[in-house]
Parts: structure tokens; sequence; C-alpha cells
């Protein structure tokens, strides 16, 4: 029982990726995700409900650390003390071709699903493509943008867990799910082509 659970928290853990972000959304590192709620729930707080400007507030924070460094570097050429323990502030050139190249596979991705659609008239990927914008255009006409950020962090803090542990009968249920989506565009699916198709051949017989 102990090995299984094991495996499962680890087949968990790797399709997130298995690295430092995983451990974070499952909690295995419990200071990393308090300090992202916290500071989630306190961004949202300040720019959501007591209004604060998010242009000043960056402003204003900068302003203070730029004041802070400024004055320990001047005191510590003073009294000799050591500077401020800033890193070298650099990109380097291969997270920037990493990068460059997850975007272009992600792009690409996009525009062959939008071929498929115009081009080769695929009906499943047109009422998923259709059923997703429409969803997101309903969620963002009930929530503006900072507020959809914090519920897709506080959703990326809970839900990674409660899959984790309630992973057997959440695959059952989304089984039975698939099934019934598949049935019900098994049934779409030949509605239309009764519908679109059918009268066409008739009317070429003729």
């Amino acid at each position: 029982m102990v090995e299984s659970n094991t495996s499962r928290r680890t087949s968990v853990h790797q399709a997130l990726g298995g690295g430092s972000v995983a451990d974070l959304l499952l909690w295995r590192k419990w200071c990393g995700g308090i300090v992202l709620l916290i500071s989630a729930s306190t961004m949202w707080f300040l720019f959501e409900r007591a209004g604060y400007n998010f242009l000043s507030f960056v402003s204003n924070v900068l302003l203070l650390l730029v004041v802070i460094l400024f004055f320990w570097a001047k005191s510590a050429s003073l009294l000799n003390r050591p500077l401020p323990p800033i890193p070298n502030l650099e990109i380097s050139e291969k997270t920037i071709v990493l990068v460059a190249d997850e975007l272009r596979a992600r792009i690409n991705y996009a525009l062959l699903i939008a071929h498929d659609i115009a081009i080769g008239r695929n009906l499943k990927v047109f009422l998923l493509v259709a059923c997703g914008l429409w969803l997101i255009s309903y969620i963002g006409s009930l929530f503006n943008f900072l507020t959809l950020v914090y519920i897709g962090i506080l959703l990326s803090l809970s839900v990674p867990v409660l899959y984790e542990k309630y992973k057997d009968h959440i695959d059952e249920k989304l089984c039975i799910t698939h099934g019934i989506i598949q049935t019900q565009y098994r049934k779409i699916d030949e509605n239309v082509l009764k519908k679109f198709l059918v009268p066409n051949k008739e009317k070429k017989i003729q």
C-alpha cells in the first residue's frame, strides 16, 4: 500500500515537471507554498480591495529598494563594510534560446489548430476550441484579470494536492465523464453529417 502511494505521488510529481515547481505545487516545500499564498493574497487585497494602483506600487517598491541599496553602498564605503550582495543580473543567451524555442513551439501548435479548423474542417477540434473560448469569455466577464490570476494561483496550490490524494476516485469519474462526452459528440457528429452531407449527395444524384 505504501509502495502504491509512493508511485502515485511520483507520477503526479513527474507530470508537473519533477522539479522545484512541482515541489511547490504539491506543498513538499511548505515554506515556499506559504510565501506564495501570502504574497498572492496580499497583492490581491492591495490592488482589488484596497484600490492600490499597480504602477504606483511597483514604483514605490523600486524606489525603496534603490534608496536602501544606495545608502547601504555609501555606508559600506565609509565604514569599510562589504557592499550589498547583489548578483550579476544578466540573462544568458542559452535562456533566451530556450524561451524562444518554447514560444515558437506553442505558436506553431496554435497555428496548426487554426489551420486544422479552417482547412481541415475538423469538427471535433472546432467544438473544443469554440467551447474553450466561450468558457474563457464567460469567466472573464465575471472576474477581472487580477482576480483570475489570484484564482489561478489558489487552484495551482490546491488542485494538484487534492488530485494526488484522491487520484483513483478522480480518474474514475473522469473516465465516466469522458465516455459521456464521447457519446454525445458521436451523436452530434452523426446529426451534422446527416444534415449537411446527405442532402448534398442527394442533390448531386438528382
